[in-house]
């Protein structure tokens, strides 16, 4: 409780600072797809400038460190999400799982996760595509429905543990390796 009363306090900074540099009220919301199919309004932190939509400094380093997904802490209190477990994504993707990878729906969404790690710099890979969205919808989202459904079936507070410690401390983690070892 006493991290959960720190990381808020934090927040109120972190979102103070935001507001000022993107003259907005810091926040951005957005509909994602949770447990059981159900849509919720995921918070994060604005990281876009309000009047030209172009990502501020400040942004900048809230995206690199991953901070602007601090507001998640609320979507956690809400009983939303957890701390880890698949993205929750938007619509048009996890509301579309079809056969077993619904599997992902039974589980509530995570702030982080193991595909979360394996595409850490998911934006820069998408930034050096011809297509983007192609790239996105036929390798990045299958690839992540393969981690998560592996996820989803050998999940272990232990593994949560470590996941949580990857995404903290960002150094090198194989994912596939990872998942291998334990087939």
């Amino acid at each position: 409780m006493t991290i959960l009363l720190i990381g808020i306090g934090f927040l109120f900074l972190v979102l103070g600072i935001t507001a000022i540099d993107t003259q907005s009220n810091g926040f951005f919301t957005q509909e994602r797809i949770g447990q059981h199919g159900k849509s919720f309004l995921i918070y994060k932190l604005r990281t876009l400038h309000s009047k030209t939509n172009k990502t501020a400094f400040w942004g900048r380093m809230l995206r690199k460190t991953k901070l602007d997904e601090l507001p998640q802490l609320l979507n956690i209190l809400k009983g939303q999400m957890t701390f880890v477990g698949p993205r929750p994504d938007v619509l048009g993707y996890a509301d579309e799982l079809v056969g077993a990878d619904r599997i992902l729906l039974t589980l509530k969404p995570g702030v982080t996760g193991l595909a979360s790690i394996k595409y850490r710099n998911e934006e820069q890979i998408l930034s050096q595509q011809t297509n983007p969205q192609k790239y996105n919808d036929e390798v990045i989202w299958p690839d992540k429905v393969r981690i998560n459904k592996w996820y989803a079936q050998n999940r272990t507070f232990v593994m949560d543990l470590q996941i949580l410690f990857y995404t903290l401390f960002p150094i090198s983690f194989d994912v596939d390796s990872f998942i291998a070892k334990r087939n």
